[in-house]
């Protein structure tokens, strides 16, 4: 008579805590709320965790804690232009950042935006996620509207262009600042000796174009320049190389003698086109940072998106987490403006032939 094979006993809460010297609730804080363990415990109780390979049963911590552990995210089509890399890096630190919180990331896919809509409450009806995270704010967005009025927990990665007030409490966001990335980079180019610094930007209105634009001109008014003079230094364009390039070359036929001696751009897209529209030999700086404004050589202004991140995560643990956790809080916490940084390369701006190279 064969034995029966013996199975595994799989490490308990109690084993977890008996190794790392802790107590029971210590190692639940830190598998569902790390941010409110020390950093030295969490450690210990982590490195407890991977030598005992212990797993939280998540179907009863669902049960336990009515949580799902779960974020949706729609997966966005490739965007125009070569800035649409910025989706994909951004949903690669925020699904890092989940895993480190004992979360998980649910993508869905939708047609568009009133397709979203019927995705949200499909997914908030079945209490399949604990919260939504946006990405792609517009002055014309319905999203954020039917999101506050079912009251599902959400957060905006992008401020809410489209509510009458940005500071709105019952609209959680994180963003980087565009005005505060193309101010710098303005006065970068100032300081280098330029100045008729143009800016190449998307039609208005465009909330995250309009904000980086006002960057420009702060910037620019602050060294005297008049409101006329700064619409004739300006090129709209779509997120397009060839419409980019376009519009730049009309500047500066249109300019002459008076052309501009370097340019800031709302993207790295309208970077390429710029270069390709006649500002090769001058300075041009583009904003996202994408590996096309690494391999051909020019200057743009980066957005942190790992803090981004976990600052979403952040406002989701704070939305998410249990009733006598969470208190009232203070309404400006829901609201998170990251600061950019300047990467700057050789600026003598890449030559006709490297262009594509």
């Amino acid at each position: 008579m064969s034995e029966k094979p013996v199975r595994a006993r799989h490490a308990t809460i109690s084993d977890v805590a008996r190794t790392a010297g802790v107590s029971r609730q210590t190692v639940s804080n830190v598998i569902n709320a790390p941010q409110t363990v020390r950093a030295e415990t969490r450690a210990r109780v982590e490195a407890a965790i991977e030598q005992l390979r212990y797993r939280p049963n998540a179907s009863a911590r669902r049960l336990r804690t009515r949580r799902s552990a779960t974020i949706a995210i729609r997966a966005e089509e490739q965007a125009g232009g070569v800035s649409g890399t910025i989706y994909d890096r951004f949903l690669h630190a925020l699904a890092m950042e989940a895993g480190h919180r004992g979360r998980r990331i649910l993508l869905f896919a939708a047609e568009d935006a009133s397709h979203e809509i019927q995705q949200y409450r499909s997914l908030s009806y079945g209490d399949d996620v604990d919260a939504l995270v946006l990405t792609g704010t517009s002055h014309t967005d319905a999203r954020i509207d039917w999101l506050v009025d079912h009251r599902v927990p959400f957060v905006s990665f992008g401020r809410p262009w489209s509510r009458p007030r940005l500071d709105d409490p019952l609209v959680p966001w994180v963003d980087v600042d565009g005005a505060a990335g193309v101010r710098l980079a303005t006065e970068h180019l100032w300081d280098r000796g330029c100045r008729r610094i143009a800016f190449a930007g998307w039609p208005s209105p465009s909330g995250t174009g309009d904000d980086r634009r006002s960057g420009w001109e702060q910037a620019m008014r602050r060294r005297g320049w008049a409101e006329d003079g700064l619409v004739a230094l300006r090129a709209d364009a779509p997120e397009d190389i060839g419409a980019a390039a376009r519009a730049v070359s009309r500047l500066i036929d249109g300019l002459g003698p008076d052309a501009p001696d370097a340019f800031v751009c709302a993207s790295d897209t309208l970077a390429l086109g710029t270069l390709l529209g006649g500002g090769r030999g001058h300075p041009v700086i583009g904003f996202d940072d994408t590996p096309v404004a690494a391999s051909q050589g020019f200057s743009s202004v980066a957005q942190p998106l790992d803090h981004v991140a976990r600052a979403v995560l952040d406002l989701v643990d704070s939305l998410t987490a249990p009733e006598e956790d969470a208190g009232a809080g203070d309404p400006a916490a829901r609201h998170v403006l990251l600061a950019p940084r300047l990467v700057v390369r050789d600026e003598a701006a890449p030559t006709a032939s490297r262009l594509w190279s």
